[in-house]
């Protein structure tokens, strides 16, 4: 059962009893039977998460781990929610095709993804996941059956929530009048109804795309970087690492330049390699064949990977931002960031999607004063992004242990029309209970 009860940040649960339905009739069954007897449901996806949406607090777990469908088209495919992106990719990928929204875990399950409007480093060019569903089928918690399309509209009104200013959220629920159920849905973290089956949207593999790990000397030059590359023709990635980032990684990849303050990561289709060896500095790294991409990929993967290692020997929870702000305020957010950790003293790195001025702070405590100094100033983050106009949650959702910054980006009338929709999919609070809201007691 242990399995089932903890996610990739550690935060850990409780459960009565673990159900793996093996088809969506058997999915309805316990369902029904939930709502009969008012038994708490938590939808457990591949535990990637890091924000403890998966983790009951008891009742039921219910792992759709068997909805395993997949079907690949020209243009689209059909997926189970138990299907991870890497199997996804790997099956789009023999006919051509690929699928945009990237996460950095690639065992994350499709359901999750969906469930969180996850996004990743392509989102520079092709946005989040909620661009890509073209349908769903869902199963609220009474049992009954939704077939959506994109473009259906939903049968009941909503008041219109205004959305930040950044490229992306996933901070509550969109809501706006005449929305459809598609967008209702993606982003839900779980709290409205179950997805067993979703049609999502396939492009053409391009012909040739171009890698670099540019290596530079400060923040300054990448922030500078950054907007000056941000118009390029068919530039879909532009990844941040920190100094302490980099320091991190010549753990495993001694080869990365003891000067460099500063790096990023870029992927441009049919890109020019003459444009770039004029414009960056001689010791960086460049590649253009699927192998070396997949090495830079690893590059960025083995950042979080240590950090979540160095936490397991801390014996603390990992403390990671998700806040986002508009563009022209990037360059602010991130000195902020880096002013406030050097002050306090804490170890940390900071890294993440700097196209989208949707960077990661990950704070990394060594004892209990430090842990404590680290949740407020995680705090003090969320406020100041807000107050920029930014988000409290870019990509990853807020599940149950970031549930508490949903006030600091809304109202208390606008998260109470959030509520309405809850309790009208769910009447009983049943579904996923904790993600988002408090449970009404």
């Amino acid at each position: 059962m242990n399995t089932y009860l903890e996610d990739a940040s550690g935060f850990r649960g409780h459960a009565d009893q673990v159900l793996v339905p093996v088809d969506e009739t058997e999915l309805i069954g316990i369902l029904e039977t939930a709502s009969r007897d008012r038994i708490p449901v938590t939808i457990s996806g591949a535990g990637t998460g890091v924000t403890g949406g998966r983790v009951a607090q008891g009742g039921w777990v219910v792992s759709l781990e068997k909805f395993r469908r997949l079907d690949i088209h020209e243009g689209r495919a059909i997926v189970g929610p138990g299907i991870s992106l890497e199997a996804l990719q790997s099956a789009a990928g023999r006919t051509g095709q690929f699928y945009a929204p990237d996460p950095t875990e690639r065992t994350a399950s499709i359901g999750g993804t969906i469930a969180t409007n996850a996004s990743g480093s392509r989102s520079f060019r092709y946005g989040s996941t909620r661009r890509h569903i073209a349908g769903l089928r869902v199963v609220l918690m009474d049992g009954r059956i939704l077939n959506v399309k994109r473009g259906d509209k939903i049968d009941f009104d909503v008041a219109e929530i205004p959305l930040p200013k950044t490229t992306k959220n996933t901070a509550g629920y969109q809501l706006l009048p005449g929305m459809d159920w598609v967008d209702l849905f993606v982003g839900s973290e779980g709290t409205l109804g179950v997805v067993t089956e979703a049609e999502v949207l396939l492009h053409k593999k391009p012909a040739d795309v171009l890698a670099g790990v540019v290596f530079l000397p400060s923040d300054d030059a990448a922030l500078g970087a950054c907007e000056a590359w941000r118009s390029l023709p068919d530039l879909r990635m532009i990844e941040y690492f920190d100094g302490n980032s980099l320091a991190f990684l010549r753990q495993k990849y001694p080869e990365v330049p003891e000067d460099a303050g500063a790096a990023l990561l870029i992927e441009q289709e049919n890109g020019d390699i003459d444009f770039w060896a004029d414009h960056v500095p001689e010791d960086s790294w460049f590649a253009a064949s699927d192998q070396d991409r997949e090495r830079f990929r690893r590059f960025r993967h083995a950042l979080p990977e240590l950090v979540n290692d160095t936490m397991r020997r801390r014996g603390f929870l990992k403390q990671n931002s998700d806040y986002a702000v508009p563009l022209d305020r990037n360059r602010e957010m991130l000195a902020y960031y880096h002013a406030g950790l050097r002050k306090q003293s804490l170890d940390y790195v900071i890294f993440g999607h700097l196209g989208d001025a949707h960077v990661h702070v990950n704070i990394l405590p060594g004892s209990e004063i430090q842990f404590q100094a680290g949740q407020a100033l995680m705090l003090e983050f969320a406020r100041h992004a807000v107050a920029l106009g930014g988000t409290v949650s870019a990509e990853h959702g807020l599940g149950k242990r970031k549930a508490h910054l949903l006030e600091l980006q809304y109202t208390a009338g606008q998260i109470e029309s959030m509520k309405a929709v809850k309790r009208r999919l769910d009447p009983l609070w049943l579904l996923n209970g904790g993600n988002l809201f408090a449970v009404p007691s």
